[in-house]
């Protein structure tokens, strides 16, 4: 049990590395793209299997996520994943993170269900 709550703080502490390292001009491109999709998908309330969903609601999480970090990683140029590591830890240490990646993320959902729903009901009206 001790070890699967170290790897979720590595996995949590990578992610927000991850984070910091996709908004760095130093990383190529289509790495910050999928660093900007594998956070979002991370921090997201919203999965593609839901949650609540026997076995398979977590499998994707247990399964995306890792895999998306992995491939990431191996993408950044390794002095700026170092640097991004030690800001994580340095600011993990210093304050308490606020969730506004989240907030977006929340917002970004919502107003594509909105519209998803919009343009559903214009489809059967017609």
């Amino acid at each position: 049990m001790q070890s699967l709550k170290q790897l979720a703080r590595k996995l949590k502490k990578e992610t927000y590395a991850i984070y910091l390292a996709s908004i760095d001009p130093r990383v190529p491109w289509y790495a910050r793209m999928l660093a900007g999709v594998t956070v979002a998908y991370a921090f997201s309330p919203i999965d593609l299997i839901p949650d609540f969903i026997p076995i398979l609601g977590y499998l994707d999480d247990l399964i995306i996520v890792p895999l998306g970090i992995w491939l990431v990683i191996k993408m950044i140029p390794p002095e700026v994943l170092g640097e991004c590591r030690e800001k994580a830890a340095t600011e993990k240490e210093q304050t308490k993170p606020t969730s506004r990646a989240a907030a977006v993320i929340v917002t970004i959902w919502l107003g594509l269900g909105i519209l998803a729903v919009i343009w559903l009901k214009r489809m059967f009206k017609s």
